[in-house]
């Protein structure tokens, strides 16, 4: 089982809710592309959102109100 480390993640955002949105918008466009390109999925778009997330590939971005 894939356990990330949340206080790694936690650091570019405000808010676990923040992170949560923000990991599933990425999980929808990694299946958007693949449907697109035609591929399949090997791995589970949600745990490849997470790594890019952990990784700093992905970066989520919040209105300037929450920050």
């Amino acid at each position: 089982m894939f356990n990330p480390d949340l206080k790694k993640m936690l650091e570019n955002v405000n808010s676990r809710y923040s992170l949560v949105v923000g990991t599933a918008k990425r999980a929808r466009e990694i299946r958007d592309e693949a449907i697109e390109k035609e591929e399949p999925v090997e791995i589970k778009t949600v745990s490849t959102a997470i790594e890019e997330i952990c990784d700093g590939k992905y970066v989520i971005s919040e209105p300037d109100e929450l920050k």
